[in-house]
């Protein structure tokens, strides 16, 4: 487990070179396109601004994406009270409880480390599970924060925001300057751009479901060990794939924060999802029920 924890701090280091490499390299193809390559001074400039700003502020910005509301222990006796026993047992700081005014079942946490986290449950999800399962849930999402897999999903979640951004700009940017001066524009940079904005946001959210996977695996197994009852987060997912429904404020961005996949069903988001498939979550908390 300190490994993994290790392992994910490197990897938040990696993660945010990345990121600056990567818009940069966008960067340069809008560069290409307009024959100015100061674009890649600035875009460099703003990508570095850009992930300063994210570290700090990207808990922020997913709290308010999937319309969370901060409580406190009279709001939710039962959820606060099952968040603050985990978080003595597992030795971590008390993080700010949100509940989500959603149908779906579903959880999230996030912040850029232990001292700053953020953790949240729909009020589907309470209305569905049982004490034992809410726990392991909940234990879930604070073995995420325990194993740093909140920050390293905090910058990636950043990435796409961005990434999106940059190629929707890029797009508009092709289209203004090839109406307004269309004898100039080089085809070789219109395919550029159009190549760019469109395979960018696939590669992050590569990335991002990359990142994300085995981290889900990993919280399974940390829960069922932090609660010493395994049967208690297989029952949870068992609910969680039974009563799945998309929630109502969705944004692929904010998608890997959630226990559950909280986008709707189909083809594309099952092929790009961050989550892997709960059969396969159960069926390794089962192979490992005896390692608890």
């Amino acid at each position: 487990m300190y490994k993994q924890i290790a392992a994910n701090k490197r990897n938040t280091v990696f993660i945010i070179l990345g990121f600056i490499i990567f818009i940069t390299a966008i960067g340069a193809a809008f560069a290409y396109f307009l024959d100015d390559w100061w674009v890649v001074a600035w875009v460099l400039i703003i990508a570095t601004i850009y992930a300063v700003v994210q570290y700090f502020a990207a808990s922020t910005f997913a709290v308010a994406m999937t319309g969370a509301k901060e409580i406190k222990k009279k709001d939710s006796p039962r959820l606060y009270n099952t968040v603050e026993n985990l978080a003595i047992t597992a030795g971590l700081p008390m993080p700010k409880v949100y509940i989500i005014d959603d149908a779906a079942p579903n959880a999230f946490a996030t912040g850029r480390d232990p001292e700053h986290a953020i953790v949240a449950a729909t009020t589907g999800l309470l209305d569905i599970m049982d004490n034992k399962e809410l726990t392991a849930v909940m234990a879930h999402e604070l073995s995420h924060v325990k194993n740093y897999d909140i920050r390293v999903s905090m910058i990636t979640f950043g990435l796409v925001c961005v990434v999106g951004f940059i190629s929707d700009l890029g797009v508009r940017m092709m289209l203004l300057t090839h109406d307004h001066d269309e004898d100039d524009n080089s085809p070789i940079g219109i395919i550029v751009v159009i190549l760019v904005s469109l395979l960018a946001p696939i590669a992050a959210s590569l990335a991002q479901m990359a990142v994300s996977r085995e981290r889900e695996y990993l919280a399974d197994a940390s829960a069922a060990h932090l609660t010493r009852y395994p049967e208690g987060m297989i029952s949870a997912l068992k609910k969680l794939d039974t009563h799945a429904r998309p929630m109502r404020h969705q944004n692929p961005a904010t998608e890997a924060l959630f226990i559950n996949n909280p986008l709707r069903k189909g083809a594309i988001n099952n092929l790009f999802s961050t989550h892997p498939p709960i059969e396969k979550r159960i069926e390794r908390l089962e192979h490992g029920k005896t390692k608890f």
